[in-house]
This record gives structure tokens, sequence and C-alpha cells, in this order.
């Protein structure tokens, strides 16, 4: 006989804890999880003339964050940032200094790996252990949820399936129903108290699908006598149920701290016109109250003042004041599950202060991240959705926020490959588990060191097939690598095929700049080591994998000109001069132009074939359509992009269509000598990216 929920809940607890003290452990060695930055976001919404001043705001933000990170850097090689002691006292509170050098971020990718990261540190943050103040989740409770995505597209709409590494996330999180979910959530929820600092607490936001067995959980964690409240969410009658039950209106929102000292904000909300109306009297200094009839202990009765709250009602554990967001709220920006930035609000501004470290680990809509940016506060958020990711970068850039990083998992895929492998598995047996799936048998050793090379032989043309490893991104240095091989290695070949996971971001413009026609590059589909796990194994998948062609981004010849600011500007200390031209207030204008974007094949994306029919249509008729979001690094190092000019679909203030981004940059940023390294990012509506590296010389 199957054991009951309530009966596998110790053995689902104490996996968790396994698995996550597992991570803990893998955070001290030397090749923890780390993150990748893949944008640093100085937001600036397109406008058809940004003006020197603005610029050089911008240049002042970023100058101020490579301070910081520089700062940061100094402070770990200097050791000033140790491991947090597990309990500091009061003083606690103000252990938060280090935040002045705090850099927000959005984070896309799994949130158990993303916490792992967070808690090992890197160059430029220390570990987070114990440092974030406040974590609010919103985490999927519903295993019947549609999660397709609609992609709006000129005189299209398409219906996108979640991409197969989601896909493969949701099917783990409700394989075995409410069991799944709860493995799946348990180690997560013992990360996020490694987070939380001492005076730290936990909001987790769920409904009657499965909120009485996570509190369960949660006391386990936390401890029951960390429980501070189960608070209501009454959203409001919706009336979208059958007549036979009592409508659902609500959800649950389970809270718990760390510790008995934890941050508390009591907060209120505004008295209706009847609570009001008991306070009507006025005493000598203008001030409303009511006269309150008492009893002494003696029993003698007196009458005695009581005002009103200055901040309102104080709230209680049960919201009736927020209702759930009709479709027409301006707030809306298409996530189905998007919860009000006035509830969201109440929450941060009880268990946080000025300085604190705020977390969402199911970032969504954003909501969170953009209230505590609206509050001047610090924030992480996450998620494994790319959609999401993309709502949320286009939300922040929309409220003009402070500068941020969007991050992704560094070395994914080898992550996946020892869950999948084991954790000593070697490259050389993935590279052999690609080269197989290709088709490619494997050359001998003694010409095959590295175990990476294989060979299709098919009508008298020999094909060597390279499959690069997934800790490395594949571009000009590989390439040519490969090419090499394919003329010296055992004779030569007629054809040379690199197979990668991860690409630099201008593969595009280097491929066509090597102009090699026996040359091709094909993408290793990035849920393959998630397949392998759930079909048990290469055999399984043989003649099933799809190695697809890239995407790219062509764009017209940059234009570069200079011009001089009003002198009694710079006199004035209005701006700061430039560092190449004195006092003169020189400034330079770019102007960058989209040509075309080629979309990697079709077939790779989640779409059912009536779907794929409308997508190829609007890719023959007009590519740059599909672009979602593009951005601009006037002045790009090679090594962190940096975008100081963003243009995205739904920003109308330019164009006035909620469907296109407009294809020409104009960025006016301060003027320097010699040559400028030009970098144009873009991300297509399916979360692809491309970009281009353009040299401009001085004019």
């Amino acid at each position: 006989m199957a054991k009951s929920l309530l009966e596998q809940l110790p053995e689902i607890v104490a996996n968790g804890r396994k698995e996550a003290e597992k991570i803990l452990e893998s955070i001290e060695s030397r090749h923890r999880i780390s993150l990748q930055t893949r944008e640093w976001v100085l937001p600036s919404k397109d406008t058809a003339a940004t003006d020197w001043i603005t610029a050089n705001a911008r240049q002042e933000s970023l100058n101020l964050n490579n301070l910081r990170q520089q700062n940061a850097l100094s402070s770990v090689q200097s050791g000033l940032f140790g491991q947090v002691q597990p309990s500091l006292g009061d003083d606690d509170k103000a252990d938060n200094t280090q935040n002045d050098n705090w850099t927000n971020r959005l984070i896309y990718g799994d949130n158990l790996l993303a916490m792992a990261a967070l808690l090992a540190g890197d160059e430029t943050t220390p570990s987070l252990r114990g440092k974030v103040d406040l974590i609010y989740i919103d985490p999927p409770y519903d295993s019947k949820a549609d999660y397709r995505t609609k992609v709006n597209l000129p005189g299209v709409e398409l219906e996108q399936k979640p991409t197969v590494i989601e896909q493969f996330a949701y099917s783990d999180t409700w394989s075995d129903g409410t069991a799944s979910y709860l493995a799946m959530i348990t180690p997560r929820l013992i990360l996020m108290r490694e987070l939380l600092s001492s005076v730290g607490s936990i909001y987790v936001h769920l409904d009657w699908h499965v909120g009485h067995y996570v509190k369960l959980v949660l006391d386990e964690i936390f401890g029951k006598n960390r429980f501070i409240n189960e608070v209501i969410w009454d959203k409001g009658f919706r009336g979208t149920e059958a007549n036979e039950i009592f409508q659902r209106s609500h959800d649950v929102i389970f809270y718990y701290s760390k510790s008995d000292n934890y941050i508390w904000n009591q907060q209120g909300q505004p008295y209706k016109d009847q609570s009001l109306g008991r306070y009507n009297k006025v005493d000598e200094e203008g001030k409303r109250y009511a006269e309150i009839k008492r009893r002494r202990t003696d029993g003698s009765v007196y009458y005695g003042k009581t005002y009103p709250n200055e901040d309102g009602k104080k709230i209680n554990d049960v919201i009736s004041h927020v209702p759930t967001m009709a479709s027409t709220n301006a707030e809306r920006n298409g996530y189905d599950t998007q919860k009000p930035e006035a509830l969201l609000e109440i929450l941060i501004k009880t268990s946080s202060n000025d300085n604190s470290i705020i977390a969402d680990f199911n970032g969504g809509s954003g909501t969170t991240a953009a209230v505590v940016e609206k509050l001047g506060r610090n924030w992480i958020t996450t998620d494994l959705g790319k959609p999401a990711c993309m709502i949320m970068r286009k939300r922040l850039i929309d409220q003009n926020a402070k500068p941020f990083l969007y991050q992704a998992i560094g070395d994914y895929q080898v992550e996946a490959a020892k869950s999948s492998l084991g954790r000593n598995f070697r490259m050389g047996d993935l590279s052999q588990i690609v080269l197989s799936l290709y088709g490619a048998l494997p050359l001998s050793p003694e010409d095959n060191p590295q175990r990476n090379l294989g060979q299709v032989n098919h009508g008298g043309n020999k094909t060597l097939v390279l499959a690069d490893s997934p800790n490395k991104l594949t571009g000009t240095a590989t390439l040519k690598k490969a090419i090499a091989q394919r003329d010296s290695l055992m004779g030569g070949w007629d054809k040379v095929v690199v197979l990668g996971w991860n690409f630099e971001p201008s593969i595009g413009e280097t491929i066509t700049a090597l102009n090699d026609s026996r040359l091709e590059v094909l993408v290793i589909p990035p849920d393959l080591m998630d397949r392998l796990k759930k079909k048990g194994g290469a055999e399984k998948l043989r003649g099933q994998v799809r190695f697809s062609s890239l995407q790219y981004l062509t764009i017209y010849p940059i234009t570069r000109s200079s011009s001089t600011v009003r002198a009694e500007l710079v006199e004035a200390d209005v701006l700061a001069p430039s560092t190449s031209s004195g006092r003169t207030g020189s400034q330079e204008t770019l102007t960058i132009s989209l040509k075309n974007y080629i979309l990697l094949s079709p077939e790779a994306i989640n779409l059912d074939e009536a779907n794929r029919e409308k997508l190829q249509a609007v890719i023959n008729q007009e590519p740059l359509a599909l672009i979602e979001y593009w951005a601009v690094d006037p002045h790009y190092d090679g090594i962190v992009f940096r975008s100081v000019w963003q243009d995205y679909r739904g920003n109308v203030e330019n164009d006035g269509d909620p469907l296109r981004v407009v294809t020409k940059a104009v960025v006016n940023v301060p003027a320097i000598a010699g040559a400028r390294k030009v970098c144009v990012r873009v991300v297509d509506v399916f979360g692809f990216e491309a970009e281009v590296v353009v040299t401009v010389e001085a004019v």
C-alpha cells in the first residue's frame, strides 16, 4: 500500500536536507558555482534626442559602479569580508554597512543554483550568507497551471510552450504530485534560511493547493517557534468557480523569522470614513479624537481621549484593502500571476530597513524588485523563465531603476552534467555522448587525446566533428583550431562541424569574417543533459536530438561625430569635463542602425506546426520585428557589456509602436581620443541573444 503524504514527509525533508548540505559543502570548493554577468544595465529608455546632461549623468553612474566593484574586489582580496558569525546580537541591525557597495541583480536560471552562487560569493561580491534581511517568494502552486507564453508579433499571435529546460523543471516539480513539489521546495527553503540575516524573515505566498503541506516543511526548517503569522490576502470576490462551493477569494502568506530578534516596522492602512467618524472631537491643537468611557480600579468612571494612529489603522493578519489587479490595471505587464505592488509594499516596509537586501527567488513579473527599487532598498531577483526575466528587465528600465546586473548561472551545463553523469564525470565522457548523438564515430585515442573529435563519412565525403566543452565559450580561437585540424589532421577532411554549448556573443560576426564554406557551427540543445537524465541514457535519445544553426545580427556602419557643449554649463559644474578634452565639454554622437536579424532554426523553438508557419512568415517579411530588446555599450571593454542605451517592444514613448523596437539609436556620450569599440546586443522574443562588436575610428 502506497504511503500517505504525511508518511512520506519525514523522508522528503531528510532528503532535502542532504541535497542542501551537498550544496553548502560545494560552495567551499574550488569548483563552486558562479554567476556570469551578461549585462550591466544603466537604464536609459530610448529618446529621440538624448542630451549631454543625461548622458553625463549616466557616465557618472557608471563610474560610481565601477568604483564600487573595484572596492568590493579589494575588500575581498584583503580579507575584510569573512564568514558571518551565526549570531551577532542586536548590533546585527547595523551589519549591512557593506551594502554601500551593493549592485542590484537580476539572475536568469534555476534558483537553487543561483542561491548556491550567492552563498559562495565571487570576486566582486562576498558571500551573502547571513546578509539578506527579507525573502519573499511566490512559487508556483498549481500543477495544472498553463505556463505557455503568448508572443504578439505584427499581425500574428504565437503561443509558445515553455522552453524544454522549463518543461523539465515543471515536470520534475509535479511528477509525483504534491510529494515531488515538496521535494523541490525543501532544499530551496533551507538555502534561503542560510541567506537570511539573524534579524531576517521570509514570506512564502501560496494558496489552497499546497499551502498546508508547505507549512509543515517550514515548521521543520525554521522551527514552529519561528512562525509569526499566517497572513491572509483577501483578493476580493472573483466569481469564476462553480456555484457548489464557497468562492475562493484569498491566498495565504506564511511569515517566519530567523530568530526572536527580527525587523518589524508596523504598517498602517487608511481609515474608512465610518471608522474615522468616532473621532468627532477636536483638541486645542486641532487634532481629532474620540472620548472613551473608562473605569478605574476602584470602580469610578472617567472619560479619556483616544487619537487615530497617524500612520492609519494598524494592518492585521487579514489584508483586505488591496484587491487583485483588474486586467486593465496600469501595473499589468502580461504576467498571469502578477501581484499588486501595494501588497508587496506592505510586506517589504514591515520586514526590512532602508539598507536591507531583499530577495525574491521566483521573480515572475518583477513586482518585488520594482517595489524595493522604488523604496530605495537593495534587491536580488531570479527566475527560471526567460520570458519572466525579459519582463523584469523591461519593467525596471521603464521605471528608471538604478544600474543593475543581469546575470546567469555560470557553467550551467557542467552542473547539469554532474547531476546526470555523476560529480566525477570527465569532459571527454560528455563529448563522446554528444558526438554519438550527432551520429559521429570517435577518432582513435592517438589522434584524439581529449576525446572530443569524431568523424562522419557520407557519400564519399569525410567530415570532422568537434564537440566543444560546456565550461567555455565557443568562439574565434575554437573555430580557427577546428579549421586547422580539418586541413591537417589525418591527411585532411572535406568539412568540419563544430558543436558548441555556449558561444561568444559575437560568434555570428566571427563566422561571417572567416567566410569558410567548409565550416559549420551548430548548437548543442541546451536541454540535452536534462533529457539524458529523464530518458536514462544516450541510446534512448538516438535520432531524437536536433543540432540547430545559430542566430546572428547585422548592423549598418556606425557613424561617429563630435560637437561641443555650451561652455557655461561646464564652468558652472553642471557637467563634468571630458577626460580627453579638458574644459571644452566635447561630446560625441554615435548613430547605430540595425540591418538584419537571423533567427536560429525555428524548429528549435517550442512551437506547434501552425505557430511555426506563422513565425516563418514574420521571419521572411520583417525579421527585425522579432527583436524584443536591444542595447548599446558605446565603449565596450570586451569583458562586461554595459548598456547605457536601451529600447524594447512596449516602449512607445519614441515611436508609438508596441510591437516593434526602433531600429536606430542616437547615443550621445563624452568624447574620447582614438578608436571606440561599440557593442550592440539584441534579445529576440524567444530570449535568444546575439551581438555585434565594431571598432569605430576617431573622426
